[in-house]
């Protein structure tokens, strides 16, 4: 069986990243190979993450060279062998030639139940607080491809989660990832590693 090198973007502390390598080491991402974590600043938890479970990691910062930034990331994918892309709180946006590149084989997790709270400025605590102040009773997690439109990809998975009274955006927030996010990212993870393992 033909298995996907999938690399993970990230840009903080890594749960989603943790969600993926957990059901891969569980045997529920058969078709997909996490190969790299790229974190877009050096420091943050997520590379330690990825060290702990034997994980290669590179770190790509916009802000050290942002004119060869898209650059250094393809070298990094081309030199592990990348096929697939999962942003994972990946928070630099990239650019439309990139992702058009990448089409079909980059997808993003986004904390609410989209076409509500997204797009641009719409990232973290800043979705639970748009959420709680609008007054929703239902918001959850969305798993789509990413196309040049932020949050405009076509959607793979959709969970939802109900918001209680005296939610914080602190409490929706964990309440989203651990009911939503941390499910639906790595079934989309192995539906589109899946898929691209076939088209090969």
């Amino acid at each position: 069986m033909k298995k996907t090198n999938i690399a993970v973007f990230v840009s903080g502390g890594g749960t989603n990243l943790e969600a993926i390598l957990g059901a891969a080491e569980g045997g529920r991402i058969p078709h997909g190979n996490i190969a790299l974590v790229l974190a877009s600043k050096p420091g943050v938890y997520a590379l330690e993450r990825a060290k702990n479970h034997g994980i290669p990691s590179v770190v790509v910062s916009r802000r050290d060279d942002p004119e060869h930034f898209e650059e250094k990331i393809d070298a990094a994918l081309a030199e592990y062998g990348i096929e697939m892309i999962v942003l994972a709180g990946f928070l630099s946006i990239l650019s439309a030639d990139f992702t058009e590149r990448w089409n079909g084989r980059i997808i993003n997790v986004h904390p609410s139940l989209i076409p509500s709270f997204c797009g641009k400025g719409f990232y973290g605590l800043k979705v639970h607080e748009a959420a709680l102040d609008y007054g929703v009773k239902v918001t959850g997690a969305t798993v789509h491809y990413v196309n040049s439109v932020p949050d405009g990809g076509k959607i793979i998975l959709q969970k939802a989660v109900y918001i209680e009274d005296g939610d914080t955006p602190e409490i929706l927030q964990r309440r989203v990832m651990e009911q939503a996010e941390w499910e639906i990212l790595p079934r989309a993870v192995e539906i589109v590693a899946e898929r691209l393992g076939k088209a090969e």
